[in-house]
């Protein structure tokens, strides 16, 4: 399994999402929100959840992401609230009692894995009642679109014609992308309520560098939740729960 791709990596936008749930996991009494990142890295989430005071579980399969992972949380002052479980998604059921987590994370990990149905019905297992399943996947259309606005055409037509949103002489890191409305399907067939879907680096990786990151940051949030600019972002953030 491949790890570690950008669409791993969220915004502030995700960020502040993912804040709000843990919030209000504290507000129904939990002192140590449980966090379980499902091909967790090198850290780039856990190790800031760790230093907020939760207890994080990485099910991560990659040695060197691994090592990272350790060292930057040795770093940090937060082994402690670490557990690294080295071992791929398909066996999350086997490190993760059912219902324990508050938020669980699959962040670039849908595009990567064999088989998604069945990893996101281990993620829905794996949440508690009142917890909730972030998922961050590439966006087909953003690809479709970058590459058209590149001139690779023919490439851009191959991808939106293409089943996964993938071309395979393409050097493609992923094997599937993802739309608004296939990612909500394949949730609520793992029993999920899809309770946010947004768009996330909806211009971010192509303004010119001069914009502000202030005003960036803005226009992110104001667009992120409106469907003509969702459905073009880089990345789409979806929040689910149990119904």
């Amino acid at each position: 399994m491949k790890t570690d791709t950008v669409a791993a990596r969220g915004s502030g936008v995700v960020r502040r999402v993912l804040e709000a749930e843990l919030k209000a996991a504290r507000a129904r009494g939990v002192e140590q929100p449980s966090v379980v990142d499902v091909g967790g890295g090198s850290g780039g989430w856990a190790v800031p959840f760790a230093s907020a005071g939760c207890l994080v579980t990485v099910v991560e399969p990659n040695p060197n992401a691994l090592a990272t992972l350790r060292l930057r949380a040795e770093e940090e002052g937060v082994s402690h609230r670490i557990t690294v479980i080295a071992d791929d998604s398909d066996a999350l059921g086997a490190h993760v009692a059912a219902g324990s987590a508050d938020l669980v994370l699959a962040h670039g990990l849908l595009e990567v894995v064999d088989d998604p149905a069945a990893v996101l019905t281990a993620l829905a297992t794996a949440a508690a009642p009142g917890g909730a399943v972030s998922v961050l996947v590439a966006n087909r259309h953003a690809a479709v679109l970058h590459r058209a606005l590149a001139g690779r055409v023919a490439e851009a037509r191959a991808l939106l014609e293409s089943a996964d949103g993938v071309v395979p002489d393409d050097r493609d890191t992923v094997l599937r992308r993802f739309d608004s409305e296939g990612l909500r399907a394949q949730l609520v067939a793992a029993g999920l309520e899809v309770t946010l879907l947004r768009g996330d680096r909806i211009v971010a990786d192509v303004v010119p560098g001069e914009v502000r990151e202030e005003d960036l940051a803005e226009f992110e949030e104001a667009a992120s939740a409106l469907p003509a600019f969702r459905d073009v972002a880089g990345r789409l953030h979806a929040l689910a729960r149990h119904p």
